[in-house]
């Protein structure tokens, strides 16, 4: 039963929720935008896959907003950060590097920079049947030093 229940929680990790495709984002990392709800230009600096589409985090003059792709416009145009490329894509398989027993390896379900550095939306505990109150939220950011490229 044990093994049952590891290679569920292992086909629910490396399950996109969004399918077998993710798909196409509205605006890059780091490009410029423009909010139509506040009327105002921010540049995206993270993105995560929740309620069923993409929601943009955007950068205006030092707060973050957060956006659907409804809502913002893209420019085109890149913010000009001295910040590395993030080591990780959306999508990809990555594996935890915690002693945790059970399955380790999860996918980037978001990406977010956070003071010039990036961090990974990853999903840390499967759902249950029944709701828990220890656990409020099942997924996580998690620095590069946490996470391992899986290659395929």
């Amino acid at each position: 039963m044990i093994e049952l229940i590891t290679a569920l929680e292992r086909n629910w990790y490396l399950s996109p929720p969004w399918g077998q495709t993710i798909l196409p984002v509205e605006v890059n990392l780091l490009e410029r935008v423009y909010l139509r709800t506040t009327r105002t230009f921010g540049y995206c600096c993270g993105m995560q896959w929740k309620h069923e589409c993409w929601l943009y985090s955007v950068d205006c003059d030092d707060e973050i907003l957060h956006a659907t792709q409804k809502q913002i416009i893209g420019t085109g145009q890149l913010e000009t950060l001295n910040v590395q490329k993030p080591a990780f894509v959306l999508g990809e398989r990555v594996m935890l590097c915690s002693h945790d027993k059970g399955t380790k390896q999860r996918l980037i379900l978001g990406i977010g920079l956070v003071n010039n550095s990036w961090f990974y939306v990853v999903e840390l505990v499967s759902p249950t049947l029944t709701q828990s109150r220890t656990i409020s939220n099942r997924f996580s950011l998690l620095g590069e030093k946490s996470l391992v490229r899986v290659n395929v």
